[in-house]
């Protein structure tokens, strides 16, 4: 089992900044990828930013350039810092850890259904 904490949503401007802290505990070595999903509204769950456990990231395209995830191993943290945010980023967003081994493809690993263990999620404003 792994248990996922979010912190770090808020309300900001457009072109304004935010970064958001994952805090892991429990089987956290079985699981390859950490990442964060997003949940816009009128939109499913989509990945944003996921990393593997050698610290290879993978981005969705609509984020490439503003968002940068990275992890702290020791700590058990991962993070994800977003630069020039979008009213289109407004949401909520979850850390979620796959709890398998398994290296994935690309469009894989940014798929919701490859994760098994999810948080409850931070919420993102961006207000123009």
């Amino acid at each position: 089992q792994v248990q996922l904490a979010e912190s770090g949503g808020g309300a900001v401007q457009v072109g304004g900044s935010l970064r958001l802290s994952c805090a892991a505990s429990g089987n956290t070595s079985d699981s390859y990828y950490m990442g964060w999903f997003r949940q816009t509204p009128g939109k499913g769950r989509e990945g944003v930013a996921v990393i593997d456990s050698d610290g290879y990231p993978s981005y969705a395209d609509f984020v490439k350039g503003r968002f940068s995830i990275s992890q702290d191993n020791a700590k058990s943290l991962v993070y994800l810092e977003m630069v020039n945010l979008k009213p289109d980023d407004t949401g909520m967003y979850y850390c979620a850890a796959s709890g398998s081994s398994l290296w994935l493809f690309h469009a894989t690993r940014l798929s919701d259904r490859s994760y098994k263990y999810w948080g409850q999620g931070t919420q993102v404003t961006v207000s123009s």
